[in-house]
């Protein structure tokens, strides 16, 4: 087997051909074709809407409690930071170790941290260091979930079905988070912050518990499972430097998170910039619009298959996402918001579909959960920067005008990327050149 830290990505590929009678690759929904996706699915949906839930609910009793922006501040910080220290090293984990257990212990530490929110204030003992570390330990937990969860999915469906997979599992995170606030603000009303957290704790489990009926583990069989250490993790990645797609997906990834990736703390600003009666409305329904972009998007695009995984397809709907985000930030139209938020949430969701895909494609089966990592870092961990980016340059030259810039510098991004990769149409994945027929995995 090659030394995975000196992987040749200029390997031929594989030119297997598919036997007579395989499946198609072009069904819609062809992933849930899978039983174990099946069951995956719905976990992967309720633990991310026990996520949002903690979320609604302890952010409420932090600002009763404390009043400080700063502690709101350094809770956004906390949920990104981990994904950007620890998510290669993380993959490394992923790459020897059965994903689901991983992903168990990640349910595990939430359902730790929600228990001990619960306790804390049912005891009414709750101090500024107990919020610090539980946001912390929070932030870890959903690090130590994503990365697995995507390598999983790969064991789960197989190279044939897994943009199908990858995009479903993105929609079901979407759903989460959609329904997430929705529930979190009924528990907060109707049970009170204590008891609300402690049925959080119970709308985690069900997800650990369906990993204990998934035969797929994620990992390479016959990998050593010896401790990794950080430096072993970035040089696989370094490795990865001579395969100009994945690193055009993993920089296209981080330009977007960076400029535009996390606006969210600021759209109460703009809820009220629209000059609608009701702002506190008008913020609900601007966070709706994304989150309905965002499912509407993965249901449509798997549903028509008019969008297959490619380099220059996700580099396209990022320079979109740029677009919608500028014009979203430039518009004093109650309506053209929505549109643009809606629109956004779409083309956001296709890009991450999409070049997670193509991420896990070329990767090579040594270095796969390493280089998800990398690509989650800058998907998620840069978001740590995007505050700082959003809200300096809105404090120097005005919110609006810094978001439109973002938006336009990731259409920049998206251009310069596509040149990095070449004027010339990318070469096919290698699900494209050749169909890949895995044996003794069971399709239903």
């Amino acid at each position: 087997m090659d030394d995975p830290d000196t992987y040749n990505f200029n390997r031929p590929m594989s030119t297997a051909v598919a036997p007579a009678g395989a499946r198609p690759r072009g069904v819609a929904f062809v992933a849930l074709r899978h039983r174990e996706f099946r069951m995956f699915l719905p976990g992967t949906i309720t633990s991310m809407m026990a996520d949002n839930i903690e979320h609604v609910i302890t952010y409420w009793v932090l600002w009763q409690t404390f009043h400080s922006p700063v502690l709101a501040g350094f809770a956004v910080v906390s949920h990104w930071l981990p994904v950007l220290l620890f998510s290669v090293y993380i993959g490394g984990i992923a790459d020897r170790f059965d994903c689901r257990r991983v992903i168990q212990a990640s349910q595990g530490l939430f359902m730790a941290v929600s228990l001990t929110w619960a306790l804390l204030f049912l005891t009414g003992t709750l101090q500024m260091w107990h919020a610090l570390v539980l946001l912390v330990l929070h932030g870890f937990a959903a690090a130590l979930w994503m990365t697995p969860e995507q390598l999983i999915l790969h064991d789960i469906v197989g190279r044939e079905h897994l943009e199908s997979a990858v995009r479903l599992n993105a929609t079901g995170r979407q759903i989460g988070i959609v329904l997430g606030p929705a529930v979190g603000g009924a528990l907060l009303l109707l049970a009170g912050p204590t008891h609300g957290m402690m049925i959080n704790v119970l709308i985690y489990l069900p997800l650990s518990l369906i990993l204990m009926r998934i035969t797929a583990t994620g990992h390479k069989q016959g990998a050593v499972a010896r401790k990794i250490s950080l430096s072993d993790a970035w040089t696989a990645v370094g490795a990865a430097s001579s395969n100009r797609l994945i690193m055009a997906m993993i920089v296209m990834a981080g330009v977007a998170s960076v400029l535009i990736g996390n606006y969210q703390p600021q759209m109460p600003e703009f809820a009220r910039d629209l000059g609608t009666t009701d702002a506190g409305l008008t913020y609900s329904a601007l966070l709706i619009s994304a989150g309905l972009g965002a499912v509407v998007g993965g249901i449509f695009l798997e549903a028509s298959r008019l969008a297959r995984a490619n380099v220059l397809g996700a580099i396209t709907c990022a320079a979109l996402w740029g677009v919608s985000v500028a014009g979203f930030a430039m518009t004093s139209n109650y309506a053209a918001a929505m549109v643009f938020l809606f629109i956004g949430g779409f083309v956001q969701l296709a890009f991450g579909s999409m070049a997670q895909t193509v991420v896990q494609l070329e990767a090579p089966p040594e270095l796969r959960g390493r280089l998800i990592g990398a690509f989650i870092m800058a998907q998620a961990g840069l978001r740590t920067f995007s505050g700082l980016t959003i809200g300096l340059g809105g404090a120097a030259a005005g919110l609006h005008p810094a978001l439109a810039a973002g938006g336009l510098l990731t259409l920049l991004g998206a251009l310069a990327v596509f040149v990095y990769v070449g004027w010339s149409p990318p070469r096919p994945l290698a699900y494209s050149e050749a169909i890949v027929i895995e044996e003794n995995r069971p399709c239903c």
